[in-house]
């Protein structure tokens, strides 16, 4: 049996880690937990764990720096890390530490049992760990960074012989799904792998492809347009790119075609109405909703954006949302009493210069608002109001009157609608009306409902009423944004 040490300073990420290793491999055993890395350092000599999760962001010293301190004496320990953002600077540090595995935050079921039974192949061979722990890392981080930009000739013979690649021509494809890409897209690899040798990442909500052959482009994207169908559910929306193929040294600029690509199949108005749906659900449920469910809802936000976007332009978008989020927890931008907002959007993010750092600030900015959006609404929203909302989330769908809710939660109408007003910033019709539409717009995206059918689901008895209502809100007809979502393989 493996001894296993979990290293996180969440205690629900420890329990549900434990409970997965105890309830499905009995080949392994918790031995021990920690919670910041002296801690870590302490138990790795008294237990001898064979295999330690680490994650990266703990107190004291960090996950990398307390595998630097026992790498030595425990080189045959397997580490596997965890983050909540992919940072490959990070990955980088790990590569001479022979670190078997880099897992990104939320960790899914499937993605941890995976590891695990890779770990556990890896033991009972006793085969040397190390040179697959690099190949794994190295993979990510030449997908994701090295061929981004340009390459020497002695660059692309070095990559070319560690991928063991049999050509000197490469083509690029990206892959966008509206959710679980990195499922649906580590399908899609699995599949192209029987016909080519395939590399690929999960990033940036993308999934990114490097096939080194001399394809002929029309067959090989209609080869992949069958791949998308057969694979993903035609219930969710999805977009691809291909680069036309180039010299290896020169795939640099297949990536940029595959960019190019997928952002001309994507329509701009489809994207302006996604990022207004996002908008409002965070707004809506910032310090309401469990943190872990709005920080992702946000992280998948901005990687949207700036996955879109250029740097300039995304970080512009980005000023103009969190002014919307500090105005919405302070009333800075009104003119009320308090003169110290959680962050200053404009001034802290212009200066930023590339991806890494806005990840770092954005991560903690949020954070922040969060706990103040959390002060201000759940400890201060008055007990009728969260009982309502509770009430408007459960009977959204139900023709529903301010009376009525009123009556549910025993105050008055005029009072429960002064309620609305002081701590939701919107009066009880324009809640509802914007819960309701964002509900709308997953069933046009998630069924093959009638517009008819979706404005009685939702309590609208005139369907021309609703597709008022939806315009107004969306700026766009439900009838277009059905047709716009149809486009998907453009």
């Amino acid at each position: 049996m493996y001894r296993v040490l979990i290293v996180d300073d969440e205690e629900p990420v420890l329990e549900s880690f434990e409970f997965l290793i105890k309830e499905t491999n009995p080949a392994f055993r918790v031995s021990g937990k920690a919670r910041t890395g002296y801690e870590a350092i302490r138990l790795i000599h008294e237990l001898q764990p064979d295999i330690v999760f680490m994650d990266i962001n703990i107190p004291g010293m960090d996950g990398i720096q307390v595998i630097e301190e026992v790498h030595e004496q425990f080189s045959d320990t397997i580490f596997i890390l965890s983050t909540a953002y992919e940072r490959f600077d990070l990955a980088q540090r790990a590569l001479p530490l022979g670190v078997f595995s880099y897992l990104v935050k939320p960790i899914s079921k499937k993605t941890f049992l995976t590891t695990l039974d890779s770990v556990r192949l890896h033991l009972d061979k006793k085969q040397p760990v190390f040179p697959q722990k690099t190949t794994n890392i190295l993979e990510q981080q030449f997908l994701t960074e090295v061929i981004w930009k340009p390459m020497s000739k002695d660059e692309w013979e070095h990559y070319k012989e560690v991928f063991s690649f049999h050509s000197d021509k490469a083509v690029v494809c990206l892959i966008e799904i509206e959710k679980d890409t990195a499922h649906w897209g580590q399908e899609i690899a699995r599949k192209l792998a029987f016909h080519h040798r395939c590399l690929s990442a999960f990033y940036m909500n993308r999934m990114i492809y490097l096939i080194p052959e001399a394809l002929e482009a029309v067959s090989f994207k209609r080869e992949l347009q069958t791949l998308m169908q057969q694979t993903i559910p035609e219930s969710l929306y999805r977009v691809f790119g291909i680069g036309t193929v180039h010299g290896g040294k020169d795939v640099y600029l297949s990536c940029s075609e595959a960019v190019e690509d997928l952002r001309a199949k994507k329509n701009n108005l489809d994207v302006l109405v996604r990022e207004r749906i996002r908008i409002a659900q965070i707004r809506r449920k910032i310090g309401i909703a469990p943190e872990e469910e709005v920080t992702a809802l946000f992280h998948t936000f901005w990687q949207e954006v700036f996955g879109y976007y250029s740097f300039d332009l995304a970080k512009a978008k980005m000023i103009g949302f969190f002014t919307l989020l500090v105005d919405d927890c302070s009333g800075y931008y009104q003119e009320q009493e308090d003169a110290n907002p959680p962050v200053l959007p404009v001034e802290e993010i212009l200066p930023l210069q590339n991806l890494p750092e806005w990840t770092r600030w954005s991560t903690d900015a949020f954070q922040k608002l969060y706990e103040r959006f959390a002060l201000h609404r759940k400890e201060n929203f008055p007990l009728p109001l969260v009982k309502a909302l509770t009430f408007i989330n459960e009977h959204y769908n139900e023709p529903l009157q301010l009376t009525a809710v009123a009556e549910e939660v025993r105050v008055s109408a005029a009072y429960l609608s002064r309620l609305f007003t002081e701590h939701v910033h919107a009066n009880f019709i324009d809640y509802l009306t914007k819960m309701r539409m964002e509900k709308a717009e997953a069933l046009i995206r998630n069924t093959k409902l009638s517009i008819k059918e979706i404005a009685h689901l939702l309590g609208y008895q005139d369907p021309n009423y609703f597709s008022k209502i939806f315009k107004k809100i969306m700026g766009v007809s439900p009838s277009l944004y059905t047709e716009v979502q149809g486009k998907r393989y453009e």
